[in-house]
């Protein structure tokens, strides 16, 4: 291993696309660090994954809907470079933990409303900014969003308004940290067969039909669809995109 070697913070590593996502960017050749809610079991089987590929990894406890725990986290992490990574800074934050709620306009509860709010947009927003302290320049930044900031289907109202003010928030901070040459952008998948809200899209024969039938490739998407989309952006090849939202969909509601 060089001692140039790049490393990648996920958060939401641990299972479903987070997954995905780290064991896709461990096959470039880059060290990744996974953060995980509450299954350190799964979180740990992750690394040994990683680890089996040839690359360094480690694994950190984060709840993003936890503001307040920004400092303690990132105290953890440098501690977690150092002894690890034999290293002070990481180069790419991929801000993927969330959760979905499918409530309508009408039915979506303050209490919901809030708690998306903490998950999919206040938390990226803050743990991103209090990490670039510790981020080397010439990095990147990956925001996940969602196919559903773009066409609609009902019950998304929530979930889907926090994305499209990620994709907005991308934007600016592609604006901003460019004198770092800090490149930001955001990943939209489709609808994906994972245990993301209750498994619905992989479960729900139904949905999974209707969605199929409004894809041009004819099917409901996969983890594998998107975890490497997330990885080629932590790739040198990726250098000259900036501030795009590159959907991986399948060719969801053309």
């Amino acid at each position: 291993m060089s001692v140039n070697t790049k490393i990648a913070l996920v958060t939401g590593g641990s299972r479903g696309l987070g997954k995905n996502m780290a064991i896709a960017i461990a096959k470039k050749g880059i060290d990744v660090i996974i953060t995980y809610n509450s299954k350190k079991n799964e979180a740990d089987a992750v690394v040994s994954e990683i680890e089996n590929l040839g690359q360094k990894a480690a694994a950190l406890q984060l709840n993003v809907a936890e503001s307040g725990t920004f400092d303690s986290f990132f105290e953890s992490l440098k501690t977690v470079l150092k002894n690890t990574f034999k290293t002070d800074k990481f180069d790419f934050l991929v801000n993927n933990a969330g959760i979905g709620i499918h409530n309508s306009f009408v039915g979506t509860t303050e209490a919901e409303f809030d708690q998306l709010t903490n998950i999919q947009f206040k938390g990226p927003f803050f743990l991103t900014q209090k990490g670039l302290n510790v981020m080397n320049d010439g990095g990147g930044i990956v925001n996940i969003s969602t196919g559903l900031a773009r066409f609609s289907f009902p019950g998304y109202a929530a979930y889907a308004s926090m994305k499209g003010a990620i994709e907005t928030l991308t934007k600016y901070q592609a604006k901003e940290l460019g004198a770092r040459k800090i490149r930001v952008n955001v990943v939209a998948p489709g609808a994906i067969e994972t245990d993301f809200g209750g498994g619905v899209v992989r479960d729900n024969e139904q949905m999974n039909q209707q969605i199929a039938s409004v894809t041009a490739l004819g099917r409901v998407g996969l983890p594998d669809d998107i975890g490497g989309v997330v990885a080629f952006l932590c790739t040198e090849d990726a250098r000259w995109i900036n501030a795009q939202r590159i959907e991986a969909s399948g060719g969801m509601m053309l």
